[in-house]
């Protein structure tokens, strides 16, 4: 599973990079950017009610509540709350019917949020709080 996030989510096999330095780092970063996308995954199966400091940051929480609306029958924010919230960003539904959110929309969802917690963040050190 690790191996196809690595192959299919960060597409380690289009990189035109030639050295072997380069690669050595590229893939050193997405071997990192794969255990988070696995463990985020494994985490909301096996740890639903885990604080969701858990596994994500003060700027990604506050992104998160900021533009991802709460399901109506979201009382508690837990990590699986911050987690089908991040899947959203990725395409999951979330309807009552479907299966917990797999690799592919956590995947998805967490490139959305890191580009937009990013430019938050860029914003507001040129704006300020």
């Amino acid at each position: 599973m690790f191996h196809k996030i690595h192959k299919s989510g960060c597409k380690a096999d289009e990189s035109k990079l030639r050295t072997a330095q380069r690669l050595t780092n590229l893939i050193s970063l997405f071997c990192i950017l794969s255990w988070r996308v696995f463990w985020m995954t494994m985490l909301n199966r096996s740890a639903p009610d885990a604080p969701p400091t858990l596994a994500l940051t003060a700027t990604e929480i506050g992104v998160l509540d900021r533009l991802v609306n709460d399901q109506p029958k979201a009382r508690r924010k837990t990590l699986s709350h911050y987690l089908i919230k991040i899947a959203r960003l990725g395409g999951y539904l979330a309807r009552a019917s479907d299966p917990p959110p797999g690799n592919t929309v956590l995947w998805r969802g967490l490139s959305r949020l890191t580009d937009i917690a990013l430019g938050a963040m860029v914003g507001e050190e040129f704006v300020g709080n």
